[in-house]
């Protein structure tokens, strides 16, 4: 068994241990944030970590009405803008917390006024030391170079800490049902994406909404563990362009959790399905055209998590499958020092 593959399916007890250890932190957290008066939001993340940023962002921006974006890095390593952000929320997101342009913008931002959060998986590092407010993602120590369990246990802490944030009990209920849903996920067969995908070099990820950071780390992973060149887009944004790619035989796996979006997302998948392309579409087990299932999850912001876990175990195999050793991408290292 892969590092990866072990990871991945460690996931659900990770999350269960830190829905419990963290209780106490984000209830306090949650009474910290409504005291505050937020205009906007920033996050600070690369790679994985800011594919996850992004789902937080979207529930930022949902649960509150208030904007809530990624930044460009290079603003405050390379230009040293002179921020001013008093009333805005500054949220670092890291597996190590030993990046040095994450460690110069959460300084940068918070030296203009922000409140700087970090969700980190190692707490005694200087992101983690530099912030306001610490997270432990308590995903324990991640060997393989591609991250799976602290992508999820960043999730699933963004979810908790907008939940208490918001007191919203259906959300809080619903985490306490995440550990068990992501072990359902861990169970479901995914092998036929092994097979749909295990010739081809390029292919589209798509999905929209909550899962759209979703698709953008599963196109990730293509790249990183089996050297495919996938793009993600949204289910509308593909609509302006990229629908040109899509023709006879073109692989695409489309992410259609559980939601609003879903729909959508379905018929996108007949649009394509009519033009000959190679489509996959993973979705819950309503959706009858359904090629790859989606556990259920308790509530619809948890959706696109149970859809990643099923995911990772795919690509693992998926690596495996053609050649590649999903522990070790060539010229990938664990922790990325960019400037």
């Amino acid at each position: 068994m892969s590092l990866m593959r072990d990871e991945a399916l460690s996931a659900p007890q990770r999350i269960a241990e830190q829905v419990r250890i963290n209780r106490d932190t984000m209830v306090q957290l949650g009474e910290v944030l409504r005291h505050q008066t937020f205009h906007a939001g920033m996050t600070v993340a690369r790679g994985s970590s800011d594919h996850a940023a992004g789902y937080f962002a979207r529930l930022m921006m949902q649960m509150t009405g208030q904007p809530c974006a990624s930044l460009p890095l290079s603003l405050c390593t390379l230009d040293n803008t002179a921020w001013q952000l008093d009333g805005t929320l500054s949220l670092s997101v890291s597996q190590s917390g030993r990046s040095f342009d994450l460690i110069e913008a959460q300084k940068a931002l918070k030296g203009g006024g922000a409140l700087a959060l970090a969700m980190v998986n190692a707490v005694d590092s200087p992101l983690a030391h530099g912030a306001d407010h610490v997270i432990d993602l308590q995903a324990g120590e991640e060997k393989s170079v591609a991250a799976t369990k602290s992508f999820l246990a960043t999730l699933s802490a963004s979810a908790s800490l907008m939940a208490h944030w918001r007191q919203d009990k259906s959300l809080l209920d619903a985490l306490d049902a995440l550990p068990e849903s992501l072990a359902q996920a861990c169970r479901l067969d995914w092998s036929q994406g092994v097979e749909a995908l295990h010739d081809v070099d390029r292919l589209l990820v798509i999905g929209r909404g909550a899962g759209l950071p979703i698709a953008q780390e599963a196109a990730l992973k293509f790249k990183e563990t089996c050297v495919i060149q996938a793009e993600a887009f949204s289910g509308a944004e593909i609509q302006h362009g990229p629908m040109a790619l899509v023709g006879r035989d073109y692989p695409v796996l489309i992410l259609a959790p559980g939601g609003r979006a879903q729909k959508g997302l379905v018929e996108l998948s007949d649009t394509f399905r009519a033009r000959g392309a190679r489509v996959l579409l993973a979705a819950d087990a309503s959706v009858t055209s359904r090629d790859l299932t989606i556990a259920d999850a308790s509530h619809e912001a948890l959706a696109p998590l149970c859809a990643i876990q099923s995911f990772y175990l795919m690509i693992e195999a998926l690596s495996c499958a053609t050649g590649h050793d999903p522990d070790r991408p060539e010229f990938l290292n664990k922790v990325t020092q960019t400037r």
